[in-house]
């Protein structure tokens, strides 16, 4: 299928999906995002796809929302159509989804990096939220995804001042995993989602649950949740062939059962 802002493949067990606005530096307007969310759809739903990698060009991963889309909104439109709302798809994605940033990620950008569940950053990359600059505030997490990622001084200062963040201080700042050549950037990501795609599948899911309940919940809660996961792969087959593999010292074969 041929869609109008975005660019579709699968790699193996990679789903790969690639911000094609290019004139607009891949603003994210409604209709890409309601792209973006069907393909994300049809990703989940076909057990050949183990993990997504999403990406942009080279100069820009998303350079933000869509300003002259934006700007139609008074409050009652904005707050009526909750315009931002679909927004939230990629994290809710049960599958890993890896953000793979290049050039430039600012504002709605760096939310939707933020949403994926790994971000791997080209050296060119930079970070930022200037909405402040624009009369307004991040809208779709900036505020608080931000601060979980990088902690409360330095999250308040990019939202306050609109500064933006290179590759080096966002790796060093926890915000991204790992920084490497832009050439490199699609072929590492690949790598790291078929290194994720080898893995058990529901394994892979109740994993990602529980680390992302740690953001959401308190300790206790979260280690009650984390113990029940664990105690639920226990029902799965793949834990059993895991374990009966690294005792036979072979490599397991996971069947996602």
């Amino acid at each position: 299928m041929a869609y109008d802002t975005l660019l579709v493949e699968t790699r193996g067990a990679v789903g790969l999906i690639t911000l094609n606005r290019p004139k607009a530096l891949n603003a994210l307007n409604g209709h890409l995002i309601a792209e973006l969310n069907t393909v994300l759809d049809a990703f989940e739903a076909d057990e050949a796809v183990r993990a997504v990698v999403v990406t942009g060009s080279e100069k820009a991963f998303a350079a933000g929302a869509d300003i002259k889309e934006m700007l139609s909104h008074d409050f009652v439109s904005a707050l009526a159509s909750d315009f931002i709302a679909p927004w939230d798809r990629i994290a809710r994605c049960r599958k890993p989804v890896i953000a793979a940033v290049a050039g430039y990620a600012l504002g709605g950008g760096c939310e939707l990096a933020m949403m994926c569940d790994i971000i791997l950053a080209a050296d060119n990359a930079r970070f930022g939220q200037p909405e402040i600059n624009l009369g307004t505030l991040p809208g779709a997490g900036g505020t608080q995804r931000l601060i979980r990622a990088i902690g409360k001084s330095k999250a308040m200062e990019m939202v306050l001042t609109g500064r933006m963040m290179d590759a080096r201080e966002a790796e060093q700042a926890n915000l991204v995993a790992r920084v490497v050549p832009a050439a490199d950037l699609i072929d590492e990501a690949i790598k790291l989602a078929d290194t994720i795609a080898e893995k058990s599948a529901p394994v892979v899911a109740m994993a990602k649950a529980a680390v992302n309940a740690a953001n959401e919940i308190g300790l206790n809660d979260g280690l009650r949740f984390e113990r029940s996961q664990f105690y639920a792969t226990f029902a799965t087959a793949d834990r059993g062939e895991g374990m009966q593999a690294f005792v036979d010292k072979r490599s397991p074969k996971f069947t996602n059962r």
